[in-house]
């Protein structure tokens, strides 16, 4: 069993800028890029309101890919692709939606498709995105896979609302999917895992972080920010918070070393308490 202690700063949304660089004497986690911000909507080939929220993926010809969240004049949100050979400028963006909602087949798509989430797996020689889909019943999480971000196969609610910041592992443990997601219940928005043996029916749901009570940081509603990246101690996980006081905090801390108990499976999560 391995332990995995996160600790990087939480920054001052007020001093949040390029150029700051430490905080309270240790050193910071991300530095943003002095090209900020590598894409906005006045670079997108037709009208849009903005363009954030994108999940990203280095293919195979080196090149990096932003599957962007992008509004629409409407308000609503479809995802739209955009490549570049260093990540940073030499944007190639795809001259119409890369995947939008498509509510005659898929209802719950009616107010939009939002925030993609993007895992390449080797097994299936597919990129997996799980993606949120908007209907009148809530946020839901939907997944599709494709091989070349032109064409998608759609495996529509796998996840009913309200739920969302889903991604799926990249591979099986036990013979089966792995999903972690954010459930919105009465007992608190708290980050699960769940599973599959065909990525459509999904079970033995679990909780495998907890959002704090209280004066937190991270109290009452949490939800992951990438998928999970494996490393040589375990997988590691980034996740964001919704607390009001923080709102506009973007990269987060484990206050106090709050830790994460792995084993090398996902399911396997002995503790997650602060200090």
């Amino acid at each position: 069993m391995d332990t995995i202690t996160l600790t990087s700063p939480l920054i001052d949304p007020a001093e949040n800028d390029a150029e700051h660089t430490r905080f309270h004497g240790q050193d910071s986690l991300f530095q943003r890029h002095s090209s900020n911000p590598i894409l906005t909507g006045k670079d997108w080939p037709y009208p849009v309101n903005s363009v954030f929220n994108a999940g990203v993926v280095r293919l195979e010809d080196g090149d990096t890919l932003l599957l962007c969240r992008v509004e629409d004049r409407t308000g609503l949100s479809h995802l739209c692709a955009a490549r570049s050979a260093n990540g940073i400028d030499g944007w190639r963006i795809d001259p119409q939606p890369t995947f939008a909602g498509n509510p005659r087949e898929y209802p719950e798509e009616i107010w939009g498709v939002e925030d993609p989430r993007i895992t390449y797996v080797p097994e299936l020689k597919q990129y997996a995105v799980a993606y949120t889909s908007f209907a009148r019943g809530g946020p839901g999480v939907s997944l599709a896979l494709t091989k070349d971000f032109k064409t998608f196969e759609r495996y529509g609610v796998i996840m009913t609302p309200e739920d969302k910041d889903a991604a799926l592992l990249p591979r099986r443990f036990g013979g089966l999917w792995a999903l972690v997601h954010r459930p919105n219940t009465s007992l608190g928005a708290n980050m699960w895992i769940s599973y599959s043996p065909d990525l459509k029916h999904w079970g033995g749901h679990r909780v495998i972080l907890e959002a704090r009570r209280g004066g937190w940081w991270d109290a009452n509603k949490i939800g992951l920010c990438s998928p999970f990246i494996e490393t040589e101690k375990g997988w590691l996980a980034i996740y964001r918070l919704f607390a009001r006081k923080w709102r506009s905090v973007r990269f987060t801390r484990l206050s106090g070393k709050r830790r994460i108990l792995f084993s090398w499976r996902p399911a396997a999560v002995l503790s997650a308490a602060g200090s």
